[in-house]
Formats: C-alpha cells, sequence, structure tokens
C-alpha cells in the first residue's frame, strides 16, 4: 500500500497546489494545458492499443463492457459519488460550479485509475512492497492533477478517493492471493513474465481505448462520451482470453 499512499500524497500536493496557483494563470493558457494533456492522453491511449495481439477482443470486450456499464449505471453512480462530495465540501454550489466539480472529478479519477501502471503497480507493490513503479506513476499523476486543478477545481483531490479505493484495493488482493496465483513473490523475472501476458495485454488495449475516449470527451471535449460505463471491459479482456485458450486446446 505504500505506493498507493505516496500516489494518494502527490495528487493532492499537485491539485492542491493548482487550486492556489490556478487563478494566477491564465484561461487561455490553461485550456491549453489540458488540450496538450488530453492530446497526450490520446497518444498514450494508442499506443496501449497497438499491445493487442488480437484487436476482436478488445471489441468483444468494449461490447461486453458498455452492455455491464449501462446496465449497472456506473457512469451514473460515479457522478452520483462526485455530487454527494460537491455539495458536502464544494464552495460553488452553482448549476456550473457543480457541473466543474463532477467533471473534475471523473476525469481525474478515470485518468489515474485506468492504465497498466495501475494494474501492475499495485499488483507489484503488494506482492514485494516495491513501489517503484507507483512511484513513476505518483509523478505523472501529482503533475497532472496540477494541470486539472488548475482549470476544473477541487474535484480532481478527490480523485484521490478512487485511487486509494481501486489501487489500494488491487495491492490487498494481490497481497492476500498472490502467492495462490503466482506461486511467490513476483521476481522481475515474473513481472517481464506478466507484462507479456495475453491477459495482461489484452486489458492494456482495452485501457488504451478508454483512455482514448477519456481524451475525447473530457478533456479535448470533442464528443461527449460515457467512458465510466466501460470499465467492465478491463475484466472482460482477460476472461475473454481465458474462455478462449479453453476453446484452444
Amino acid at each position: 500500500m505504500t505506493g498507493t499512499f505516496l500516489n494518494i500524497s502527490t495528487v493532492l500536493i499537485g491539485g492542491m497546489l493548482g487550486l492556489l496557483f490556478g487563478a494566477r494563470i491564465p484561461e487561455r493558457f490553461k485550456g491549453t494545458v489540458i488540450a496538450g494533456m488530453g492530446l497526450f492522453t490520446f497518444g498514450m491511449g494508442v499506443q496501449m492499443f497497438l499491445q493487442t495481439q488480437n484487436p476482436l477482443i478488445v471489441l468483444g470486450a468494449l461490447l461486453i463492457g458498455v452492455l455491464l456499464g449501462e446496465w449497472w449505471r456506473i457512469e451514473d453512480g460515479l457522478r452520483n459519488v462526485g455530487t454527494v462530495l460537491e455539495r458536502r465540501f464544494a464552495q460553488n454550489n452553482s448549476a456550473e460550479g457543480s457541473a466543474r466539480f463532477i467533471r473534475g472529478f471523473l476525469t481525474a479519477s478515470l485518468l489515474f485509475c485506468v492504465g497498466p501502471m495501475t494494474i501492475l503497480g499495485s499488483i507489484q507493490d503488494g506482492l514485494t512492497g516495491n513501489y517503484q513503479l507507483l512511484a513513476v506513476k505518483s509523478i505523472l499523476d501529482g503533475f497532472a492533477a496540477l494541470a486539472f486543478a488548475s482549470t476544473l477545481g477541487i474535484g480532481v483531490l478527490f480523485s484521490a478517493l478512487t485511487v486509494l479505493v481501486v489501487q489500494g484495493g488491487i495491492s490487498l488482493v494481490a497481497a492476500q492471493f498472490g502467492v495462490a496465483l503466482f506461486g511467490s513473490a513476483l521476481s522481475e523475472a515474473t513481472q517481464a513474465a506478466i507484462r507479456s501476458d495475453p491477459h495482461v495485454l489484452e486489458m492494456t488495449a482495452v485501457g488504451g481505448v478508454l483512455l482514448m475516449g477519456l481524451a475525447i470527451s473530457s478533456l479535448l471535449e470533442i464528443k461527449p462520451i460515457r467512458v465510466g460505463n466501460f470499465l467492465p471491459a478491463l475484466f472482460a479482456a482477460p476472461l475473454i482470453v481465458w474462455l478462449l485458450s479453453l476453446i484452444a486446446r
């Protein structure tokens, strides 16, 4: 959990710096920074998607994921959490301020918790206590939180709760069941094997598509996309890989 606590700290510090000094940054500059983050996020998503070994698995996972997500109304649930936090902590309760708070919370939560560094870093931290990967992620998230908070406001800081639940949960599960799953603590060779495992590659590819959707929807504001409803696709991808491996036997 050390890496998760470090990540939370950098998000909070970066977000608070963004809130403190954001007013001194011209709106034109902040808009350009957010657009730059959007382009970077889209490019990172493309890079992640290109790791897929079978695009049809990604497509299938997305379809299954969005069906489950729409059924469970995950996006609405995340928005409701953002609304509750906004009513409790935000000072600006206008409709515009509320929408800004929720957008900041959703955008930062999804960006900080979707990607291979979240999964692999949390597993590594839980199994071995080595939080090097999450430390790198923490630095990136801290700068992103600074940029987002200067434009999207205090909602970005509350994404730290999402980081705690998602990364902390994965690390705890890895710590409890890691030996049973992998046979031993993760050595460097085991980590490399996991990164090249088809289950992880397809999950990474799906995460890349979600990052592209996040960039298009929340950062570049090209087209509204309920990216949160696609989150089950992250777990559907390795499940499809596993089922196909059973059929191929």
